[in-house]
């Protein structure tokens, strides 16, 4: 164990105060933002959600923490701030109202009541992006209403081109419920395989999949079962599949990808060697590393994956749990990749060039110097990044 690690777990009862402390917070209702004026808002984006909650309790909620016998559909419209920075997900602190000139908030939401109508809608909207979808799947402690938040933030930072779908699992947003958001995950297996085919059969062309988190095993679990039914029509459509954070037991992983099999495209695997959240969940499984904070990536990229280490980036989380989408470098790579395809594909050298051109058009707000390594299963690349221009 390293001497980091170590130092950590020292402060595991800070850190699960922590996370306690980011449990509350404001409302969760979507419906209660307060209107601001066009020229305020710089973009909308209508994001379409399949889920294994239930109806919430508070009908301004739309879906609370709890598990639904079945799934549930819906669109929610999200506006984005003209103040938006990227990477920065803006809401209102300490239980203030939702302010639409200044926050993420939710314009319009339908609910549709069959299953038809929510194939109808992504057949609508595939038939305008030609085809290409991205599904987000959220993580841990995630409310339903930051789920949307953060699918909307995710597109628009990226960029991203597609249809985008949420995937909203039955956590509670609480810190307490682990193990109850962990057994919610295994439940939902079944409903990301299931909207994932519905996606195939409504024109998806090409599914890309961002998982974050807890929500990396509903993500491998569905793969897993699709791969054990030999549906090669969902499978043949799968693009890129990016795994920012996964709080999996590195054992499990590693028979999850050998279930699934050999890789078209491999998995883009992000790991922060200081994620702090990700040391909560080690300590709760037993010290058991997860696949997250991981720190052998050859090891991981012997199995077919792509491994990004993003340690050295700078966080706009105190966990260092959410680089992924609140680093501006990270967030715009990831556009690059799921809209151009190649973005890490490539030698070194043109991956370095890409990285570097990228940072330099961020006017290099992403932080002091740092590196990313990423670990093929044929190479190590080191990309400098970040510093003074």
């Amino acid at each position: 164990m390293s001497a980091f690690r170590r130092a950590l777990m020292a402060l595991f009862p800070a850190l699960v105060l922590a996370l306690s402390g980011c449990a509350g917070g404001p409302s969760r209702s979507l419906t209660n933002a307060l209107a601001a004026e066009p020229d305020a808002i710089v973009a909308t984006h209508n994001i379409l959600v399949a889920t294994t909650r239930a109806k919430a309790d508070d009908p301004s909620e739309v879906y609370g923490g709890g598990r639904g016998d079945e799934l549930g559909f819906a669109r929610v419209n999200v506006t984005v701030p003209r103040v938006h920075s990227s990477g920065r997900l803006e809401g209102p602190r300490n239980g203030a109202r939702r302010d639409a000139s200044k926050h993420f908030a939710a314009s319009e939401i339908a609910l549709f009541p069959k299953e038809q109508d929510f194939g109808n809608a992504l057949r609508e909207n595939l038939a305008r992006t030609d085809g290409r979808a991205l599904v987000f799947i959220h993580g841990y402690r995630t409310a339903f209403d930051g789920s949307i938040y953060r699918a909307a933030q995710i597109v628009h930072d990226s960029g991203y081109a597609g249809t985008p779908v949420l995937f909203s699992w039955a956590s509670t947003g609480r810190t307490v419920d682990y193990i109850y958001d962990n057994n919610s995950a295994t439940v939902a297996r079944d409903g990301l395989e299931k909207t994932l085919r519905l996606l195939r059969a409504s024109g998806a062309k090409r599914i890309d999949i961002i998982a974050h988190s807890m929500g990396n095993w509903v993500t491998m679990e569905a793969l897993r079962q699709i791969a054990i039914a030999d549906d090669q029509s969902v499978a043949g459509a799968l693009g890129d599949v990016v795994l920012a954070s996964p709080d999996i037991d590195v054992d499990v992983f590693k028979t999850q990808l050998q279930r699934i099999g050999k890789l078209d495209r491999p998995f883009l695997v992000m790991v922060s060697r200081d994620d702090r959240a990700l040391l909560v969940s080690s300590i709760l499984a037993g010290s058991r590393p997860r696949v997250g904070d991981y720190d052998k990536d050859e090891d991981l990229a012997s199995l077919g994956v792509t491994v990004i280490d993003v340690s050295a980036l700078e966080s706009g989380d105190r966990l260092n749990h959410a680089r992924f989408a609140d680093n501006p470098l990270l967030i715009q790579l990831l556009g690059q990749r799921l809209n151009e395809d190649d973005s890490l594909g490539g030698d070194g050298d043109q991956v370095t060039r890409r990285l570097e051109t990228l940072a330099q058009g961020l006017g290099q707000t992403i932080g002091s110097a740092a590196e990313i390594i990423i670990t093929t299963p044929f190479e190590v690349i080191n990309v400098a990044v970040g510093g003074a221009r």
